[in-house]
């Protein structure tokens, strides 16, 4: 019977974290259409106003994709002022992709309700459960890209 009850409970929390995953992405998607870009734009903003000044090729690296769609989302994310490229002082041919100081105003405000309902879910928490809540999210985080990578890489890889 326990081996039944264990399907059970993990079927259910799998289901559980679909809904979580269907629920980001569809956030993700929510916010890019409010401020006009592709999730995986806002993805590449999120990534460069967390992580600063970033070369294409590191952008490349984070976002699993090929330089010529770097290059592209690049253009789009610089079109509507988000980030600028600047040529290296040294070698010009080296170029660095930098976010826009305040350019991530609109995102700011496309999150706040998100940000609303994440602080009613934030209240059912002690501040004590938060660092295990974090650990868990990084890991989670960590598997994702892990197994990103493995997908792009190939069954052959």
């Amino acid at each position: 019977m326990s081996d039944g009850r264990r399907t059970v409970d993990v079927q259910q929390g799998e289901d559980v974290f679909r809904e979580f995953v269907i629920a980001v992405l569809l956030h993700n998607e929510a916010v890019a259409d409010r401020l006009g870009l592709q999730p995986i734009d806002v993805a590449a903003a999120i990534l460069l106003e967390m992580r600063g000044p970033l070369a294409v090729g590191a952008i490349s690296a984070e976002l699993g994709l090929p330089s010529a769609s770097t290059t592209r989302l690049v253009d789009r994310l610089e079109k509507a002022g988000y980030v600028r490229r600047v040529r290296g002082a040294q070698d010009r041919r080296t170029v660095t992709v930098e976010p826009v100081a305040g350019a991530m105003a609109g995102y700011e405000a496309a999150c706040e309700p998100s940000r609303r309902h994440l602080d009613e879910v934030g209240a059912h928490y002690t501040p004590e459960q938060a660092p295990l809540l974090l650990d868990m999210l990084v890991r989670i985080a960590g598997a994702y890209r892990t197994s990103a990578r493995e997908l792009r890489r190939g069954p052959d890889a």
